[in-house]
């Protein structure tokens, strides 16, 4: 298997990904506001647009004309559910996604199939560009050796325990960076300039932020958070 080749990879490398996704419990979930927030992070100079099942990724095709990272999230999220089989694959890629991403950890697919099995159909099948987001340096060399085109950290932090870190998992970004012959993603939990760069410095092709810039409902809900920490006592006023 030759290394790929990153000058002809679809998107540009140290460029930022954002991932325009809503949960089902936002008022913006649904093709339309993500078209538009896709449109907006475009204008702001986002190399590339990841989102998630086949009418999102739709719409997002009709608005922009960026790279898009395709993923389709079916089942529990306790297990395999980012593209868990060949099947939920294919109408994201037939809605238009350039590349797509699957769970690219050492689980077993709901059908029973190994990640490296899907990558390889996914590939044969519908020819597209496979991107695994992995949560561990072992997985990602699994997944690089079946022939992913491209890691992602996504998973880290989000397998085998019971919450995740608050900070993003910088060492996987470079361990993975120095072990295979693909474009790294740095994703998961990002939300500053400093961090973007230290994942770029550390060897990730480009970032994912996804919430961070996407997600108005948890900005909004951390900052309400961080002011109540940051309180102190009202001036004058005895406890």
């Amino acid at each position: 298997m030759d290394p790929v080749d990153t000058s002809r990879f679809p998107i540009a490398a140290g460029g930022l990904i954002v991932s325009c996704q809503a949960p089902v419990s936002s008022p913006l979930h649904g093709p339309s506001p993500m078209a538009l927030m896709a449109q907006a992070v475009m204008r702001g100079g986002a190399r590339a647009i990841r989102a998630n099942g086949p009418a999102d990724v739709a719409a997002i095709r009709a608005a922009v004309s960026l790279p898009l990272v395709g993923l389709h999230k079916i089942g529990d999220p306790s297990g395999v559910f980012i593209t868990p089989t060949v099947a939920a694959a294919a109408p994201v890629v037939a809605a238009g996604a350039d590349l797509l991403a699957i769970d690219g950890t050492t689980r077993l697919r709901p059908d029973g199939s190994t990640c490296a099995a899907q990558i390889q159909a996914i590939q044969a099948e519908l020819g597209v560009l496979v991107v695994a987001d992995v949560d561990c340096l072992e997985a990602g060399l699994r997944a690089r050796d079946a022939g992913a085109d491209a890691v992602a950290t996504t998973l880290s932090g989000y397998t085998g325990q019971a919450s995740p870190p608050d900070e993003p998992d910088i060492a996987l970004v470079s361990d993975l960076a120095a072990a295979v012959d693909c474009p790294v993603f740095a994703e998961g939990r990002y939300r500053t300039a400093t961090q973007v760069r230290t994942a770029l410095d550390a060897g990730a092709h480009a970032v994912v932020i996804g919430a961070a810039i996407t997600n108005p409902m948890a900005i909004t809900q951390r900052l309400v958070h961080e002011i109540a920490l940051s309180a102190g006592p009202v001036p004058g006023r005895t406890p």
